[in-house]
């Protein structure tokens, strides 16, 4: 991990007493549109300070959460395999001393590091995710690590009907058949969650949130922008339900501040991540 002297807002407990660790996976080598996801991490270290520790919406405060920020991870970046596996290992070690990782990416390719450790300790391991995009390809210009495969990729882990998708607007026809036949997928909105967390109550719980499920209205700092996407306020209610889950582990992804100057779209991921920690603390 890199040194560092600055942490997300007020996640500077001691690791030993931590029982959430976030850690930052800068890569963006398989982006297919924008690049700039890399630099996700450290905007939203950055810009945090801009913002609150405390959540008026849930009544608690970052001060008095046990989270530990673990700085970023220094990964190989011409080799997406061996980044992951970094991922995954520092993930295994996470979970090993009995903390939730909690990861920032980073393209959502990254996902994957974290979900194959999970899967190891948790056999059972669920996956919310929301998104714009299915990243349900078999493969994306001829590669299987990609991120418009990563939920690909998990489905081979984790088998059919333990993927719960939400906000998904875009997609190949091979894509959308592949949805029908393995994973739940609410097109659109995030209609439904209530039923799903129903559902998923006495499983463990992986939520993968790309940030690109946002309308571009609300979030244009990101490499994959498509309209028609839920609001601020939808999403963030939305992760204010996750509270009767038991989360194993979740990510922020798809951040790429450079394409929103105004500095928006990072702060709009700082508060998300304020409110997905406290759900989970």
């Amino acid at each position: 991990m890199n040194n560092q002297s600055y942490s997300f807002m007020a996640c500077d407990c001691d690791y030993d007493r931590a029982s959430i660790v976030l850690f930052g996976a800068p890569y963006d080598g398989t982006v297919s549109y924008r690049p700039g996801t890399r630099f996700a991490p450290s905007a939203i270290r950055n810009e945090s300070f801009g913002i609150e520790t405390y959540s008026p919406y849930l009544k608690k405060d970052l001060e008095d959460s046990r989270v530990f920020d673990a700085g970023d991870l220094e990964l190989s970046f011409g080799n997406s395999r061996r980044a992951l596996d970094e991922i995954r290992a520092m993930t295994a070690k996470i979970i090993t001393d009995g903390k939730i990782p909690v990861m920032l990416g980073g393209e959502h390719l990254v996902t994957l590091g974290c979900v194959e450790a999970l899967a190891l300790k948790y056999p059972e391991l669920h996956i919310l995710h929301f998104d714009a995009h299915a990243d349900l390809r078999e493969q994306y210009l001829g590669e299987e690590l990609s991120h418009a495969c990563v939920l690909r990729r998990c489905h081979e882990i984790l088998g059919d009907n333990r993927i719960f998708q939400f906000g998904i607007r875009s997609m190949t026809r091979d894509e959308d058949e592949f949805a029908q036949k393995h994973t739940i997928q609410k097109k659109y909105t995030l209609e439904g969650l209530e039923n799903v967390i129903k559902e998923l109550k006495d499983k463990p719980i992986y939520v993968t949130l790309d940030l690109d499920v946002l309308d571009p209205a609300y979030f244009c700092g990101t490499g994959t922008p498509e309209p028609g996407g839920v609001s601020f306020k939808e999403l963030m209610e939305a992760v204010h339900k996750l509270n009767e889950l038991s989360i194993v582990g979740a990510d922020i992804n798809e951040l790429a501040p450079h394409y929103d100057q105004s500095g928006v779209s990072t702060i709009t991921a700082c508060k998300i991540l304020r409110e997905l920690v406290l759900t989970m603390n």
